[in-house]
């Protein structure tokens, strides 16, 4: 989700209002790197990572708690499946929560969570080598089209 108006500490009406509106975002782990210690910051701040966009859908359009379809394929593959409603918590929740420990800003984006059928979680895992596309969709928002290439090239 992306922040539309600045926030700290929100109430229910107020982490609503905040709520500028929804995008497509793509949180690719580094999963050898995160798993190197107990925190998990390294594995999800690599350069290249994190692919968002390509549009905005306002949250008057979808309002503040949308229920949508949500899928990631690799190469044609279906890795993830499932809807937005199912969260375990809501962009609500997570404005009033992450609010309360940091200002939120005009812009700011918050991650709302991942559908089961992560990589690493796979029996065998399947990890991201490079030159895999990755298809990301959100029903409403949009598809993310991105080709993994890898570190160095």
């Amino acid at each position: 989700m992306v922040i539309g108006r600045q926030v700290r500490r929100a109430d229910e009406e107020q982490a609503v209002a905040a709520i500028a509106g929804f995008t497509v975002l793509n949180d690719i782990t580094c999963r050898d790197w995160q798993f190197r210690t107990r925190e998990w910051l390294q594995g999800k701040n690599w350069d290249s990572t994190t692919p968002i966009g390509p549009f905005l859908v306002t949250a008057d359009e979808t309002g503040p708690r949308p229920a949508l379809d949500i899928r990631c394929e690799v190469d044609g593959q279906v890795m993830q499946s499932d809807n937005t409603g199912d969260l375990l918590f809501d962009p609500v929740h997570l404005v009033r929560y992450v609010s309360t420990m940091v200002r939120l800003n005009p812009g700011d984006v918050i991650a709302t969570g991942t559908p089961g059928g992560v990589g690493h979680a796979r029996k065998p895992p399947v990890f991201l080598k490079g030159g895999e596309l990755v298809v990301t969709e959100i029903e409403g928002l949009g598809r993310l089209e991105n080709r993994v290439v890898p570190d160095g090239a």
